[in-house]
């Protein structure tokens, strides 16, 4: 197993396949941004596979595919597929913003991808277009419905409350997941890059007390995924509420994940520097061994904790060079 400098196990790793994206939300990519990487510098899906397949070997069971939208990547089920052929691999999720739901999600599920993220900060019209950019939400309802029939384990909706803009939509979303069965995870924004730092955030301490008092929610018995989220459930039932709060209640003493970008930098810390480049290792004929221990080396170089609340101007890159 690997273990981190502070005694944590990482056994959880989020792969993006890609920096780009179909959608320009505010919080993630600035208006008009133009500084992606080129394709040639991406990882080959075969490089990323192997990747995933040496941290397999080292005990990580999860895997989460990331982008950017991971969907705009060819070959991406076949990518999967082969993660799910490794042995201990328990767990192959995507987190996508469900524009091309509608063509990949059942090939997603046969490939063996279990659980779907899918990001959606408002059923209006109007707030989805101002938030993304476009004007896709016919789109995406129609590709989270495409997904709902594919038969995926477990559908969550990622909301990121934002002061002024989405924030009175909470109802209409829990509403939304109660009718078809989906969790609501709510995010708060971090400041990842000018776009984050710019947003009023939303504490969502507050908003668990509303939404506990009006859902009768009561702490989720069990575990859900493999990620950060703290879960709650309804007294009936058939509400689940998640939260994600690096902000007002961060979770970095139990972090169990790492995160590879598109480019091959393996990223130790969202709130922090620490990155380690894997690409050179692997295009140089690294063996087996020389990229386990490559990993094995870089967690160790973890950090203790972001400090997003302490040091809000620290991290200028942008989520979607990041990987979600």
């Amino acid at each position: 197993m690997l273990t981190d400098p502070f005694g944590r196990t990482v056994d959880y790793l989020r792969i993006s396949v890609t920096d780009r994206c179909d959608l320009r939300c505010t919080y993630c990519l600035p208006k008009g941004f133009k500084g992606f990487a080129v394709p040639k510098d991406w990882l080959t899906l075969e490089e990323t596979a192997r990747i995933a397949a040496a941290f397999a070997r080292l005990g990580t069971k999860r895997f989460r595919l990331t982008g950017g939208e991971p969907l705009l990547r060819k070959g991406l089920a076949d990518l999967a597929a082969e993660i799910n052929r490794q042995p201990g691999v328990e767990d192959i999720s995507l987190t996508t913003n469900g524009t091309q739901l509608g063509r990949y999600a059942r090939t997603l599920r046969q490939a063996g991808v279990r659980r779907l993220n899918i990001s959606l900060d408002s059923l209006r019209g109007d707030c989805v277009k101002s938030i993304t950019g476009t004007d896709c939400l016919p789109q995406v309802l129609e590709g989270i419905k495409t997904a709902k029939q594919a038969g995926f384990e477990r559908i969550k909706i990622n909301m990121v409350p934002l002061k002024g803009v989405n924030d009175t939509d909470l109802d209409d979303m829990a509403a939304f997941c109660i009718e078809n069965g989906f969790i609501l995870n709510l995010i708060e924004a971090m400041p990842m890059g000018a776009t984050g730092q710019a947003h009023a955030k939303v504490n969502l301490q507050p908003v668990l007390a509303q939404l506990q008092q009006k859902f009768n929610l009561k702490p989720f018995e069990g575990r859900i995924g493999g990620g950060p989220a703290r879960y709650w459930q309804s007294g009936s039932g058939d509400f689940i509420l998640g939260l994600i709060t690096p902000m007002s209640r961060h979770f970095c003493a139990t972090c169990n994940r790492v995160r590879l970008s598109a480019t091959g930098n393996l990223h130790l810390c969202l709130g922090q520097e620490n990155k380690v480049p894997l690409r050179p290792l692997l295009r140089g004929g690294c063996s087996d061994a020389e990229l386990e221990q490559a990993v094995c080396d870089a967690v160790r170089q973890k950090p203790e904790k972001h400090e997003f609340v302490e040091n809000p101007q620290k991290i200028i890159r942008v989520m979607a060079l990041t990987g979600g």
